[in-house]
């Protein structure tokens, strides 16, 4: 199952686990990339957190495996994708042995997947029948939202065959500390008007409005549309919501940052980031998240700059 998460190239940076041969004899060393050819790893601290410790030169490696920036729990990303589904809960759901299936007007997989939330489908079998019933009655496909590690019967079950599967999404966190007051040109506001609806894009699509409204009216939590206003006029937009995870923090997340084609590349981007992640500070949230495609090297280039870190991945698989 290793290949479902993780499996583009190591770089250096990247921290990783590497078993090494010692004879008859194998260990692991965990730790950060210094270089390639040789490869080289600097092991971490507790947490996940670059070392000052001397550099290990392994010379007879036998596997070698991308870990997550930082070690994170199993409890922790359960609790960051029920945030995430308090933002997606769908027209319709229903909780299926632990997994929430999700039914909504949305055109992307967000409202309309099963996720799993409860602590027994990280190890009981997916309830394939039961979910199958929920999006039969729907008229849609069995989607399911599959996160690293909490969704390993669901991997075990996509191995089999039979299911379309999603490129990897990263799961993205900045913590809502020592943050520089928002722009002047950081607007926010309840309700969306025309000029926000018509930037408004979700992986490169407009959304149609009424769906976009509908989705809007499904949150379990406080919504906000963000933009940034240049003479009066609207530059750059996005969506931001509020929501709790099962360990009471609160999280800020938003999705689908989109600027003015004619104004991109002059940090517009960034500065609505960073506006948006100190008006969630000043309503109280404690983290922000975002999600955004590994093979969208750019806005993963830019989250980085801003101060988000990987928290881990998750990935749909679609039936059929």
């Amino acid at each position: 199952m290793s290949s479902f998460f993780r499996s583009d190239d190591i770089a250096v940076g990247d921290r990783v686990v590497v078993r090494q041969r010692r004879g008859e004899h194998a260990s692991d060393v965990i730790g950060h990339v210094e270089k390639l050819e040789p490869l080289t790893i600097r092991p971490q601290e507790i947490g996940g957190f670059p070392s000052f410790k001397e550099a290990i030169e392994v010379c007879d490696v036998h596997i070698v495996k991308k870990l997550s920036p930082r070690t994170v729990r199993n409890s922790d990303i359960r609790a960051l994708e029920t945030a995430y589904a308090k933002a997606f809960p769908g027209q319709e759901h229903e909780l299926i042995d632990g997994w929430l299936a999700r039914s909504g007007a949305d055109i992307a997989e967000r409202s309309n997947s099963a996720v799993p939330l409860g602590h027994s489908a990280g190890f009981a079998p997916v309830p394939l029948e039961a979910l199958k019933e929920f999006y039969a009655r729907h008229d849609q496909p069995v989607v399911l939202l599959i996160p690293e590690r909490i969704g390993k019967p669901a991997l075990k079950l996509v191995e089999s065959g039979g299911w379309t599967l999603g490129e990897e999404i990263l799961v993205m966190t900045h913590p809502l500390t020592g943050l520089a007051d928002a722009s002047a040109r950081f607007d926010i506001a309840d309700t969306p008007d025309d000029d926000w609806l018509a930037m408004y894009h979700y992986r490169g699509r407009a959304l149609p409005v009424d769906a976009l409204k509908a989705v809007n009216a499904e949150i379990d939590g406080r919504i906000a549309f963000a933009r940034l206003l240049v003479d009066g006029e609207t530059v750059a937009v996005t969506r931001a919501t509020l929501t709790e995870s099962t360990d009471g923090r609160t999280w800020l997340g938003y999705s689908a940052v989109e600027v003015a084609p004619h104004l991109r590349r002059r940090g517009l981007g960034t500065e609505l980031t960073s506006s948006l992640l100190a008006w969630g500070a000043a309503q109280g949230a404690d983290a922000a998240y975002l999600q955004t495609r590994a093979s969208n090297t750019a806005a993963v280039t830019m989250y980085r700059k801003a101060g988000f870190t990987e928290h881990h991945r998750h990935r749909y698989a679609q039936l059929g």
